[in-house]
């Protein structure tokens, strides 16, 4: 398989994973939708679990449908298109995950510099390629600002709480997401028949995460097994992750023809991308459980208007950084 997509120009690669991709998303969407229309009496606990079943299903289904869009939206916008537009996508997670957590007046000056400086710059360094300088801007220099800013507004109250809330939404929401585009702008010199193909890393990125989270969470149906962490994820279970990331792993070895990769080194990256999505999956349960909440947007509908944007993005924030670092760290980039 990898031989014959190495053959392919780049068109008819994406024209193949464009009819493998979607036309599966798409025969799942309508099985579901057919699934749905079997009738059941009102209070009969077969029907309400069937439809319990069908909700899970549709919002496994909805996020594989976003994050496929991911690669398609690289791909057709362009490298600086692009940039801009996880830009906007980060700007609303940022927005959506502030929303739900409680400031005060003493915020408003550290809310201003982390949407309106902080995020812009971060990703005008993605598009400058100045990647040692994106890499290390908001885990320090940012980091450090942000508490002193707090601090020059005169409010104490919660100062620790208020600050690691503000740090950590920008952490995940911008400094992660600000990885993705950065993959369209890696170079790989010592393979040169790789370049121009970029989009085809973020590709490989989220299909490796996307299938893991699926197949986590149908794995942790059929297995049954006592949750590990009840109290955060009743679905979440060792061994259902560790089928989820090894289905991943297995099929970004597949797919190593589309990447600079050897088979063994793409499982191997799809393998640390797949871990570090799905345990970042879980980190962000455990946020959401301590504000209250179900969903980052209440009832389906997010309280920014993105849709509950960054339940489906969450593990990609997780796995956009380190897997972006490890392919630089392992070809020198």
């Amino acid at each position: 398989m990898n031989q014959y997509l190495l053959h392919m120009t780049v068109s008819q690669q994406v024209g193949a994973l464009f009819i493998l991709v979607f036309g599966a998303l798409l025969i799942a969407s309508v099985t579901v939708f057919v699934l749905s229309i079997r009738e059941f009496e009102e209070g009969d606990p077969v029907g309400v679990a069937h439809r319990q079943a069908l909700k899970e299903y549709n919002s496994v289904l909805n996020a594989s449908w976003l994050m496929m869009g991911v690669f398609w939206v690289a791909w057709a916008a362009g490298d600086t298109v692009a940039t801009v537009l996880f830009g906007l996508v980060a700007f609303f997670t940022l927005r959506e995950f502030i929303t739900l957590s409680p400031t005060r007046r003493g915020d408003h000056r550290s809310l201003l510099l982390a949407f309106f400086v902080v995020l812009p710059i971060q990703f005008a360094l993605v598009a400058w390629r100045r990647f040692d300088l994106f890499s290390v801007f908001i885990p320090v220099y940012v980091f450090l600002l942000i508490p002193v800013v707090s601090a020059l507004a005169d409010d104490p109250h919660r100062f620790l709480e208020r600050n690691a809330k503000l740090q950590w939404g920008i952490m995940v929401c911008v400094y992660g997401l600000s990885h993705v585009p950065a993959l369209l702008l890696l170079e790989f010199p010592h393979r040169e028949s790789f370049a121009g193909r970029n989009a085809f890393l973020v590709f490989f990125l989220v299909l490796s995460v996307q299938i893991c989270m699926v197949v986590q969470h149908f794995a942790s149906i059929q297995l049954k097994a006592k949750p590990t962490a009840p109290n955060i994820s009743k679905s979440f279970t060792w061994r259902a992750w560790l089928t989820g990331v090894l289905a991943g792993g297995m099929l970004g070895g597949l797919f190593a023809g589309i990447t600079p990769f050897a088979p063994g080194q793409a499982m191997a990256m799809a393998l640390i991308a797949c871990a570090a999505g799905s345990l970042g999956h879980l980190v962000m349960k455990a946020l959401k459980r301590d504000r209250g909440v179900i969903h980052w947007g209440a009832e389906g509908k997010s309280v920014t208007g993105a849709g509950g944007l960054l339940d489906r993005v969450d593990a990609l924030c997780f796995a956009a950084p380190v897997f972006f670092h490890s392919v630089r760290w392992y070809f020198g980039l």
